[in-house]
């Protein structure tokens, strides 16, 4: 786990981030994040590293406000100097997973110890098959099937190399109590059953090694993603209000695509849904005189004089 966190610090340096050398650590009480705090602590002096322990409180459950207490009790006592709790509030549509998770990222955001900081966060390679997992099940495309990755700034994940197991380990090794979330044994999560039901399942049928081989295919499909996003971007110059037809006619579907999803960013389209795209990649590929495509916040977009355009819905 230490030579993770060196070499993510490494690879974050080399992108420019932490000439600060302020360096977070996000942290639940759990095996995962104690054995990553544990690891970036022991790391810090030869680093040029001060790490600050970001302990996030939901409010979720009675008593997690002694949960954060005890982590940060265990987190002064691995010798970090700056440990702060974050208190939440959890609401939002899309369930109590989706809300939670936005309130972390959020709060967490908010408390960058420095512009150029990473947060370390404790996922790890029994996380990235079940993100992989829930990906494949819900069809959502190569870019989440690809997973998570582990330097996405400000946030770092040295541990997608690294079992769960094995953090618990870690954590026993070094005397570290850690807390067991109570959710993460509610089969009305459906991580949860992916984990306690699914995974085990595949394991026992497949002979072995499928966390294993669901990482790799994350990390292959990353290559993947970003070699199509380059090209991708080459077609893309700049922020154009438009985009010329006649540019992209020619170009593969799956680079048109997208061009036309970073376009679409750009003009503040942030919810996007598949069939959207596809409708709109039609106005190139299958161009047959048909009217817009309708998105959120009153917008279509369309083709006209041979350009696709973005505009406000007529009434």
């Amino acid at each position: 786990m230490r030579t993770a966190v060196r070499r993510l610090v490494t690879a974050a340096r080399k992108a420019g981030h932490l000439a600060s050398g302020e360096l977070g650590v996000a942290v639940s009480g759990g095996a995962d994040s104690l054995a990553l705090a544990a690891a970036a602590q022991h790391q810090a002096r030869r680093l040029g590293l001060t790490v600050h322990g970001l302990i996030v409180d939901h409010g979720l459950q009675p008593g997690s406000d002694k949960v954060a207490e005890n982590a940060a009790d265990q987190l002064s006592g691995l010798g970090l100097r700056h440990v702060t709790v974050l208190t939440t509030k959890v609401d939002g549509p899309g369930g109590m997973e989706a809300a939670a998770r936005r309130a972390r990222y959020e709060v967490l955001k908010k408390a960058l110890p420095a512009p150029d900081a990473i947060v370390l966060l404790g996922h790890t390679r029994d996380d990235q098959a079940e993100t992989v997992l829930l990906g494949l099940g819900r069809g959502s495309g190569p870019r989440s099937i690809a997973g998570m990755r582990p330097l996405d700034p400000p946030w770092g994940r040295p541990l997608l190399g690294v079992t769960r197991a094995q953090t618990e380990r870690a954590c026993t090794a070094q005397g570290l109590a850690y807390w067991s979330d109570p959710h993460n044994a509610d089969p009305s999560f459906t991580r949860v059953r992916l984990r306690h039901e699914v995974l085990p399942l595949l394991e026992d049928v497949l002979q072995g090694g499928v966390a294993d081989a669901l990482a790799r295919t994350a990390a292959q499909l990353r290559e993947d993603n970003d070699a199509l996003d380059a090209i991708a971007a080459e077609l893309l110059v700049g922020e154009p209000e438009e985009l010329a037809v006649d540019a992209l006619a020619g170009t593969p579907a799956a680079i048109r695509r997208r061009v036309l999803r970073s376009w679409l960013r750009q003009r503040g389209v942030t919810e996007l849904t598949d069939a959207q795209l596809r409708d709109i990649d039609a106005l190139i590929g299958e161009w047959r005189g048909q009217g817009g495509v309708l998105l959120r916040r009153g917008l279509v977009a369309q083709r006209a004089h041979g350009r696709l355009q973005l505009d406000r819905a007529r009434p």
